[in-house]
């Protein structure tokens, strides 16, 4: 099995559990809140695994600028997924936002010349095609298609900022490692967010929607952004490895798998139903990846 499939299905997991305890913390906390949290916890464990390896800033200035604009983007998406976690649903959210892997695959192609053989081709397009097939509801036959729930124009926004993160970070990566990279983009990003959350608390009026929880809230809330923020992590380094080890497009093609630990946990824990289309949706993502393996 190729290294990057299995670093890039590592991050998958990690990032499945990542969305389901983001619900649940955004639900109590709001999204602003949980961004805020689970990136400053992000940027704590990899700052000490940098100073655990010698390893935190880029040599490299380009590197290093890059890694910001990646941190700006990384504030948006995440920002607007967390948001698409809140109102939900969240076994539709995840899988919609998960199609970032499939932008991945066609920017990776036209911008970068990334060649793919033909069976894993087909296998990147149904695994894409499932993707977005379980976030679709067909209401009297396929012409009334639709996509389902309130958080689903949030999701399209994190939706294109995840796949522009994956390209964006491809080279620094190759540059300058992936710890110097991811390091310094999430301290932008976790800087942007504890900005963000100052000013919507001296003016809740203005940025209300991002606080739409409690001004309190029980400690276990702040535990759940706590643990997004670590599992966030931990993908990013499992995702980011695979970027220096492999190419870029079975890389995130693969992290994209992390709504079928999504899905379960919505069926599970928040009682959410599946429709038939949804399940197919996700089979297609579990067939189209075996295919990229065998290739």
């Amino acid at each position: 099995m190729p290294l990057g499939l299995v670093l890039g299905l590592g991050a998958a997991l990690a990032w499945g559990l990542t969305d389901v305890c983001a619900t649940f913390g955004g639900r109590r906390l709001g999204s602003l809140r949980v961004l805020a949290a689970s990136q400053v916890v992000g940027f704590a464990l990899l700052g000490i695994l940098g100073l655990a390896r010698g390893e935190l800033i880029p040599g490299d200035p380009g590197a290093t600028l890059a890694a910001v604009l990646v941190g700006v983007a990384g504030t948006g998406a995440y920002l607007s997924f967390f948001t698409a976690l809140r109102i939900g649903p969240l076994a539709v959210v995840s899988p919609i936002a998960a199609a970032y892997g499939g932008l991945t695959v066609v920017l990776a192609v036209v911008l970068t010349g990334e060649r793919l053989t033909s069976f894993q081709a087909v296998g990147a397009g149904v695994a894409t095609a499932g993707v977005v097939l379980a976030g679709l509801v067909f209401d009297g036959g396929i012409r009334h298609a639709r996509i389902v729930g309130r958080g689903v124009g949030f999701a399209v926004v994190a939706l294109v900022l995840f796949a522009v993160m994956t390209m964006a970070s491809a080279g620094p990566v190759r540059i300058a490692g992936w710890l110097p990279v991811i390091f310094v983009a999430r301290l932008t990003s976790a800087a942007i967010s504890i900005a963000l959350l100052a000013v919507a608390t001296a003016r809740p009026a203005s940025l209300a929607p991002l606080l739409e929880a409690p001004q309190t809230a029980a400690p276990s809330a702040w535990w759940l952004a706590a643990a997004a923020g670590l599992l966030d992590a931990a993908g990013l380094v499992s995702f980011a490895i695979g970027l220096e080890q492999s190419e870029t497009w079975l890389v995130g093609l693969a992290s994209s798998f992390g709504p079928a630990v999504a899905v379960l946990g919505a069926v599970l824990l928040l009682g959410e139903r599946l429709r038939p289309t949804q399940w197919l949706g996700l089979a297609g993502i579990a067939i189209g990846l075996v295919a990229v393996a065998i290739g």
